[in-house]
């Protein structure tokens, strides 16, 4: 076992430059874990990377004897582990810091002690580093037991550009980082509990960069959602955003006044100050909070958030931003409860299938609010505003803060499917996500014609059935409702053709709710005989 004792040791530079051999140092801030720990240390010894070639810096922050003795006993077989013993700081950033002043690697990965790396993480994030010269490579993340932004890992991207590329969608520490880079540029996480210190110091590296490259080729990071967790509490308004303001300044420090700046401060608007005030979350609120909450962000928002910034948000979101800048609380306190009250149907209304293997749907969708349509738009020549929504006044707003845009234009309608181990099963688990099979463009919400392929719907997985679900974006609201279905809507669809694969039917759940379901465990040449058809149409669409 290597370890270090004590913060002076590791904060001289002694031991931490970076060497030929070691490509990588894994650093790892490390506070009485559980678990889950062990499955981390299994990723790291499960790495194609050749373990001479990278090490790993359990960065202990003053866990106490217990933790102690657990990581010395991981290290004592493991060259390639060191122990890192600090005194306890409260927060990650300090074992962050004191692991890159000991790293000996040409890069450093940030890697959280609840999650856990993909086999070929570090030796394809070297690689990849080393062929484009990137100072922060931003390998895939995949959650686990949460939801992530997809944009950001649609493709690689070896020489990512801030304000153009989607950068901002993962602030998080999980990315590797030439070692020089950071020493060069002084680049440190805030010492103490600091909010948002993931988000200071990854912008602090984006503008310091000459080279950024995303990796979304390869899964590299995976995200473990814990209960718990610093992120699903409830923030403290006074405490927290003077943080958001020190992220705010390093990007007004290191841009001019314009659209890219606006763009990029748009990124913190929307997810930490107009996603706290909507909807349901917003409702429930208590008075007092509330009132806490908006006596900081009214101010904040009129002092750094400009018009111009408003450009690139949603319809929602820019009555919302309006109100804020109004300091209109009774309103946006009006727009919060309708939103939480907007109810959203999806009803099949025909069913059938086609001799190709494909189930035609009809659906109906309706948003409503107590029983009645909830967005109401009237037009005024090419025009259109929203006539339904409950404010006081207008008096004091911008001119056309109810005027749609372009956002009708944008609506979608899609379907998504979530299987499950037999029918009437609730949805499960990592290895079963949900599928999106269908996304249309309405011409109205009365008959929207939706198509499904059932081998699709179930992949190469074991399930039996499947719950059907519609999700709707209208005029920048995002609603989801499960599917049912009208009366004898279903009956007359009947059973699969041979190209649909193991037989199918769509079937009613207790709860009222449309499923898929297929035969099981037979049929299993009738998948092959469909997929082969696949194939052979998709050679000839080519050909």
């Amino acid at each position: 076992m290597s370890s270090t004792t004590g913060e002076g040791t590791i904060g001289d530079g002694t031991g931490g430059e970076p060497t030929g051999s070691v490509r990588v140092s894994v650093v790892v801030p490390v506070f009485q874990p559980k678990a889950s720990f062990d499955e981390l240390i299994a990723s790291l010894d499960a790495q194609t990377l050749d373990r001479d070639a990278f090490e790993v810096l359990l960065c202990d922050d003053g866990s106490g004897p217990e933790t102690a003795e657990r990581l010395a006993e991981v290290a004592r077989t493991r060259p390639n582990i060191r122990v890192l013993s600090l005194p306890h700081s409260g927060w990650p950033g300090t074992p962050r810091n004191r692991g890159v002043e000991a790293a000996r690697g040409t890069y450093v990965q940030f890697v959280d002690q609840d999650d856990r790396l993909f086999p070929r993480a570090l030796e394809k994030l070297c690689d990849y580093a080393d062929r484009n010269g990137s100072d922060v490579v931003v390998g895939k993340e995949v959650g686990i037991g949460r939801k992530l932004p997809a944009r950001i890992f649609r493709r690689d991207i070896p020489h990512a550009v801030l304000g153009q590329d989607p950068l901002l969608e993962m602030l998080t520490p999980h990315k590797m980082f030439r070692t020089a880079f950071l020493r060069e540029h002084g680049i440190r996480f805030p010492e103490g509990k600091v909010r948002l210190e993931d988000h200071l110091f990854v912008m602090q590296a984006y503008f310091a960069a000459e080279t950024i490259s995303i990796l979304a080729s390869e899964p590299c990071y995976a995200w473990v959602k814990q209960p718990g967790s610093a992120s699903s509490a409830r923030i403290e308004p006074e405490s927290y955003f003077p943080h958001l303001e020190t992220v705010l300044d390093v990007v007004e420090a290191n841009t001019e006044p314009g659209r890219v700046r606006d763009r990029l401060l748009r990124h913190w608007f929307r997810g930490k100050i107009l996603n706290r005030i909507a909807g349901r979350r917003m409702v429930k609120y208590p008075a007092e909070y509330r009132e806490r909450l908006l006596d900081v962000v009214v101010p904040l928002v009129q002092r750094r958030f400009g018009p111009g910034v408003d450009a690139g948000l949603s319809f929602p979101q820019r009555i919302r931003a309006g109100l804020l800048r109004a300091d209109r609380r009774e309103d946006l306190v009006r727009l919060a409860e309708f939103e939480a009250g907007m109810e959203c149907t999806a009803t099949v209304t025909a069913a059938r299938w086609s001799r190709g293997g494909g189930l035609h749907l009809t659906v109906r969708v309706r948003i409503t609010r107590d029983g009645e349509e909830a967005l109401v738009f009237e037009k005024a020549g090419s025009t259109e505003r929203l006539v339904s929504l409950p404010l006081t006044s207008l008096d004091g707003l911008p001119d056309g803060l109810l005027i749609v845009g372009k956002e009708t234009r944008n609506d979608r309608i899609g379907l998504a499917a979530q299987a499950g181990s037999d029918a009437g099963a609730a949805p499960a688990t990592e290895s079963e996500p949900e599928r999106r099979l269908a996304d249309k463009r309405p011409k109205n919400l009365t008959a929207i014609p939706l198509a499904v392929d059932p081998v699709k719907v179930f992949g190469d997985g074991e399930a039996r059935s499947a719950a059907l679900a519609v999700t709707v974006r209208r005029a920048g609201w995002n609603l989801t409702a499960p599917l049912t279905a009208a009366p004898g809507a279903l009956e007359k669809a009947g059973r699969s053709p041979l190209l649909a694969g193991r037989r199918c039917e769509l079937a009613v759940d207790a709860d009222g709710t449309v499923q898929l379901r297929r035969e099981w465990p037979g049929g299993a040449w009738r998948d092959a005989v469909a997929r082969t058809a696949r194939r052979v149409r998709a050679r000839l669409r080519r050909g």
